[in-house]
């Protein structure tokens, strides 16, 4: 497809070498905006001799599908049309349909074509009846361009909506990408466009609203869809292959889902853009206008059923018109949000210019008119800088019509945000660019698998770091802080398959490094560089892992480890450790708990026993280790196919991890005459172990929490003895919170002599994910600042400012001030920040040589000699 301007239409031009037909190209020649246009080669071969016989015989009339609409004939002559190029037919059928394409012009929307008149021959007509099927993609090709231009415009409409009715837009904005990779590529688009056009909004926050908390999902859904359905009929309007009913069904049909949804959500934010607007006789119109000109949800649900019907029953040509005429539906509830939430906002402004006193939305966009007085400022309303120029947009529209009236407005609105009408492209392209080329787009973004951290979020981090620092320094551990990079040396060899997710730095030249995965290698190279042979530490720093993001899942992240290397009594240290992990978790009050623990002594026995060669025992546990998260079945498969297990091998490993229960009672069952573990010196010793363990536990009243779990593998290669994983069983799904184990032959591996160790490592981020959900469930915000006065200075005098906070400084008090003239920003401050106390200094305050002292939530005021401020705080905060 080849395009040129004429003075009034574009012409396209199909048939040449290479050519190709597009949804925009067929949309244009469909709505009479182009004219269609056949390359001189393919007139030539059409042209031919061969391809025009001197007589045909006459056999049938040209077929005309009677359900579709006169621009959906259109489209899907012109597919014909199309596909008979490209085929290897003679036959001169594709100008006389081209001939009477270019016979109609975009005013002439609504008049069918008149393709009666062309006779077929008995090789036409079949040929015809072969691709009658592919011309339905004409219909998807429209819906296509139509749907891709809905997407764009709803985004823009529902961001009105959300400042006409003040609605709460953090739930559209929490879909920006979180960096876990669990979010939704099209709904972190919406959020994005969102966060763009209501960037410096002082209208939005504060009403919930479902169809606006729904709308990054509801809208992404419909972008995702409208792209794989471009996709889709790019190929099917290009392919020789011939299409048939049921493929046009496969792509339409979740179209007409993600369009039917759009239209419920848009038709309440039409509601309550309607409820936003005060004036009752305004309203009163707009309703009967909107019940006259508007489907109803009603209508929407019975076009939606119609689609599936006519799908389901194969009445594939009803089928296309039903998906077209739903989202032509959906188009006009889309334009009379469009209309409610500009006239929910500028309402009283436009009434104002067309002679009438009506108040709207509580003197949004005006002030309200009834209340104002003559000559009396009116409050500016502060829209986003994308919502401004979409209103400036309808408004130059409207543009001398103010007083045509509401059913004038409703009309001409309409007309602008029908995609057909001649400015619709003009508008579209606005709307483009202002979410591409606003500057707020062009904000830094995080790469995935990390996060920022608000001040909110660090209140919680802080709390939950000084009680684990609390609890490793109540059992004696001393703090170490290594590099976040290593050797590569040093990490290679140590994670087994997780080997692969070590981030390697480039080469710059001189020593090859990575950046550290966890926290317990360093400790262990730290140990053995400095010749160690006792060593009880704790570390919290950021580790990284090149892992998939996913939720709960980060590629950097922060570890809490503690560690205790060195010759002790049996099993000491193993208890000590676990009896850490159950303080720490009962602190951080995150709720329900379980810590499964095996051995790997124990877990080696098992795999020689079910006749695992020794060779393949660290692969097979890094199979055992997802157990928690795939079905046996599924490890089975792996296990056997990609690893050589034999079948009854699997199912003889499949009895063993089966096992789990009570720590002693599961032990005891374990070490019964006829068990298979007796047999194994190295299961001896490893039962003989958890029996010290077990009983350790038991006395130190903690063994509640631990299940004995055979399943347990834990897939790192360095550990030897215990093992042991924290699993968190409230609501929140975030998988393993600690984890840990003996591992009495790595710091040897740095060429010194064994020192035997064990640790626990906390999986923070995981458990901070819990407590956050925990506030958030028991709505307690946490409280950011630690700031107990407020100096509030009525004024500008920053001198006066800098010399009362700095007493209060000086005596320990942790004081912020502010200075401002107008005393509610000051009550405000402090209510925001919920800041305990306030200290107001006015001129009165100054020249009597006193301040206010002032209780912000009892909200009770005593005045205080200047001179005796500091005692009087001090002695109010025990201090």
């Amino acid at each position: 497809m080849a395009s040129d301007k004429t003075s009034e239409l574009s012409v396209i031009t199909l048939g040449g070498k290479g050519s190709s037909l597009s949804s925009s190209s067929l949309y244009a020649i469909a709505t009479g905006y182009a004219s269609l246009r056949l390359d001189s080669s393919a007139l030539d071969r059409l042209s031919s001799p061969s391809s025009n016989p001197a007589s045909p015989p006459v056999q049938s009339q040209f077929p005309i599908p009677k359900t579709l609409a006169p621009l959906e004939l259109r489209a899907f002559l012109t597919v014909l049309l199309y596909k008979l190029l490209r085929s290897d037919h003679s036959t001169l059928l594709p100008i006389r349909i081209s001939e009477a394409l270019n016979k109609f012009k975009n005013s002439q929307l609504d008049e069918t074509l008149e393709l009666g008149s062309i006779e077929l021959s008995k090789e036409e007509a079949s040929l015809v009846e072969k691709l009658y099927p592919s011309g339905l993609f004409g219909v998807s090709a429209v819906l296509d361009h139509e749907s891709a231009a809905l997407s764009a415009v709803s985004d823009a409409v529902a961001a009105l909506s959300c400042e006409a009715i003040k609605a709460d837009v953090a739930a559209v904005f929490n879909s920006m990408d979180s960096g876990d990779g669990f979010s939704a590529k099209e709904e972190v688009g919406v959020a994005s466009d969102m966060k763009v056009l209501l960037n410096g909004s002082k209208l939005v926050g504060k009403v919930e609203i479902d169809s606006v908390s729904k709308m990054a999902k509801v809208h992404g859904s419909l972008r995702e869809i409208v792209k794989l359905v471009h996709s889709k009929t790019r190929i099917e309007l290009n392919s020789k292959d011939l299409g048939s009913g049921s493929d046009v069904r496969t792509v339409l049909y979740p179209l007409a889902a993600a369009i039917n949804e759009l239209g419920v959500c848009s038709l309440s934010r039409v509601k309550a853009n309607l409820d936003s607007i005060s004036n009752e006789g305004l309203r009163s119109s707009l309703v009967s206008l909107l019940e006259g000109k508007c489907a109803s949800g009603e209508g929407l649900r019975n076009g939606f059923k119609l689609v599936l019907e006519l799908g389901f029953e194969k009445e594939y040509e009803k089928f296309v018109h039903q998906v077209n005429v739903l989202l032509g539906m959906v188009w006009k509830i889309v334009a009379w949000e469009a209309m409610t939430g500009f006239i929910a906002l500028e309402g009283v402004e436009w009434s104002e210019k067309s002679g009438s006193s009506v108040e709207v939305n509580g003197g949004v966009g005006g002030g309200n008119v009834k209340g104002d007085k003559k000559g009396e400022k009116k409050k500016k309303v502060l829209l986003g800088k994308g919502t401004s120029v979409i209103v400036q947009l309808i408004k130059d529209r409207l543009q001398g019509k103010a007083c045509d009236g509401i059913e004038k407005w409703v009309d001409d609105l309409l007309m602008f945000l029908d995609p057909k009408d001649r400015e619709f492209d003009s508008l579209l392209k606005k709307l483009k660019e202002l979410v591409e080329t606003n500057e707020s787009r062009r904000l830094p973004k995080l790469p995935k698998g990390t996060r920022d951290f608000a001040k909110e979020q660090m209140t919680i981090r802080k709390r939950a770091f000084s009680i684990i620092e609390d609890v490793f320094e109540r059992h004696g551990a001393t703090a170490l802080d290594t590099p976040a990079f290593e050797l590569r040396e040093t990490l290679m060899g140590k994670y087994g398959e997780d080997s692969k997710l070590v981030y390697d730095l480039a080469d710059q030249g001189g020593e090859l490094c990575s950046l550290r995965y966890d926290l317990t290698v360093p400790f262990a190279r730290y140990v053995a560089m400095n010749g160690l042979t006792s060593f009880k530490r704790y570390q919290i720093a950021k580790v990284y892992r090149r892992d998939n993001p996913s939720k709960g899942r980060y590629r950097e992240f922060y570890q809490c480890d503690l560690d205790i290397a060195g010759q002790y009594e049996k099993m000491g240290p193993d208890f000590e450790i676990v009896k850490i992990l159950t303080e720490l978790l009962d602190e951080l009050q995150i709720g329900d708990y379980e810590i499964k623990l095996n051995h790997r002594k124990l877990l080696d026995g098992m795999l020689d026993i079910c006749g695992v060669p020794p060779e393949k025992f660290r692969t097979i546990c890094s199979s055992i280790d997802k157990l928690d998260k795939q079905p046996f079945e599924q490890i089975k498969k792996e296990m056997v196919e990609e690893k050589g297990l034999s079948v009854e091998t699997a199912d003889e490993i499949g009895t063993f991890v089966k096992e789990r229960g009570q720590p002693l009672e599961l032990l005891s069952k374990l070490k019964q005459q006829g068990s298979k573990f007796l047999g194994h010196n190295g299961s001896v010793n490893a039962l003989n172990d958890l029996e010290i363990l077990f009983k350790a536990l038991e006395v130190s009243k903690c063994i509640d929490k631990v299940v004995f779990d055979l399943s347990l593998a834990r897939g790192l290669d360095y550990y030897t003895g215990v093992i042991f994983e924290a699993v968190f069983k409230g609501g929140a799904q975030v998988g393993s919170i600690a984890a840990g184990g003996r591992y009495d032959n790595l710091i040897g591996m740095f060429g010194a002599k064994q020192v035997p160790a064990v640790g626990v490592s906390l999986g923070i981020e995981r458990v901070f994910a819990i407590m956050e959900q925990l506030q958030k469930d028991q709505s307690q915000a946490p409280r950011a600042t630690k700031t107990e006065v407020l100096v509030s200075i009525l004024g500008d005098d920053l001198t006066q400012a800098a010399e009362l906070v700095s007493e209060l400084w000086n005596a320990k008090v942790k004081a912020e001030y502010f200075v401002n003239k107008r005393v509610m920003k000051h009550i405000d401050r402090a209510r925001e920040s919920r800041i305990p106390w306030m200290v107001i200094v006015g001129e009165r305050e100054m020249n009597e040589g006193i301040v206010v002292l002032k209780d912000v939530e009892a909200a009770k005021e005593d005045k205080i000699p200047r001179s005796r401020l500091v005692e009087e705080l001090k002695s109010r905060l025990n201090l």
